[in-house]
């Protein structure tokens, strides 16, 4: 409802476990939203930070808005992330565990806002790569028998 995607982080999906999922609001300036709308950004090495019981996201490159003049902003900057107090205390308690790390999954807009999916992510093996990449293309091997049978 009011929600269109504008990118989605496979590179997280495939070096990592997601365990689970929370939607954060993000603080931006008025040349990051235009750039961020037209499509104008890059997941790359990016990820949260908590820090002095904020949530924060480095890494995220947004390119100068064109027509941005001085008002353009530093495109790789740390922007802060919108979350409850108790979503950020119970992320840090997880992230202290050992393996965890707090990696954007998706941005999309919701109702004119941009939001940002950051999800509790384990890091995968090379061997738990290739376990996936082999049951996908078993359960799309299976789709395609199905869909001849019919």
């Amino acid at each position: 409802m009011g929600q269109s995607q504008l990118a989605r982080n496979k590179k997280a999906f495939h070096d990592f476990t997601v365990e689970e999922s929370l939607e954060c609001g993000i603080a931006l300036q008025g040349t990051e939203v235009k750039s961020i709308k037209s499509g104008r950004f890059s997941f790359a090495d990016s990820h949260a930070r908590i820090r002095d019981d904020e949530l924060y996201l480095v890494g995220l490159h947004i390119s100068e808005y064109d027509h941005g003049n001085i008002y353009n902003h530093k495109p790789t900057r740390e922007r802060r992330l919108l979350a409850h107090k108790q979503e950020i205390k119970r992320l840090r308690r997880r992230v202290t565990e050992k393996g965890y790390t707090l990696v954007p999954l998706r941005i999309y807009l919701k109702k004119g806002l941009v939001k940002v999916e950051i999800g509790l992510c384990k890091g995968k093996k090379l061997h738990d790569k290739r376990e996936a990449i082999k049951a996908r293309d078993m359960k799309r091997e299976q789709a395609r028998e199905m869909k001849g049978n019919l």
